[in-house]
C-alpha cells in the first residue's frame, strides 16, 4: 500500500518561500511519476509541478515556472517542491500524487495515489 505524506506547510509573508516534503513509502518508485497539486477554497484542484522518480523530467504549471522547483531524493523516497517568491494566490492546500505511469502528466486523473495535504498560506 503506497502512503504519501506532505509536510512542511503553513503561514509566510508574499515574496516569502517554502519547502514541501512528501515521504513516499510502500513500494519501490522507480517507474512511477510523482506530481504536487492544489486546492484553493471553492476552486478545483489544479496541478503544480510533475517530475519522473527516475529520469528526473519536469513539467510546470506557467503560473508557478520560474517561481517553484520540484525535486526528488531517491534515497529517502522523498519528493519536495521548493516555493519562492510566494504570491496570496499561492494559498491552497497542496497535495502530493503518485502515478504507476512514468510519463509525467498536468492531469490529477492520471494519478493513482494521493496525500492528506498541507496547507500553505500566504498573507501578510
Amino acid at each position: 500500500q503506497v502512503q504519501l505524506v506532505e509536510s512542511g506547510g503553513g503561514l509566510v509573508q508574499p515574496g516569502g518561500s517554502l519547502r514541501l516534503s512528501c515521504a513516499a513509502s510502500g513500494r519501490t518508485f522507480s517507474g512511477y511519476a510523482m506530481g504536487w497539486f492544489r486546492q484553493a477554497p471553492g476552486k478545483q484542484r489544479e496541478f503544480v509541478a510533475a517530475i519522473n522518480w527516475i529520469a528526473g523530467n519536469t513539467l510546470y504549471a506557467d503560473s508557478v515556472k520560474g517561481r517553484f522547483i520540484i525535486s526528488r531524493d531517491n534515497a529517502k523516497n522523498t519528493l519536495y517542491l521548493q516555493m519562492n517568491s510566494l504570491e496570496p494566490r499561492d494559498t491552497a492546500v497542496y497535495y502530493c500524487a503518485a502515478s504507476v505511469v512514468a510519463t509525467i502528466h498536468p492531469s490529477p486523473t492520471e494519478y493513482d495515489f494521493w496525500g492528506q495535504g498541507t496547507q500553505v498560506t500566504v498573507s501578510s
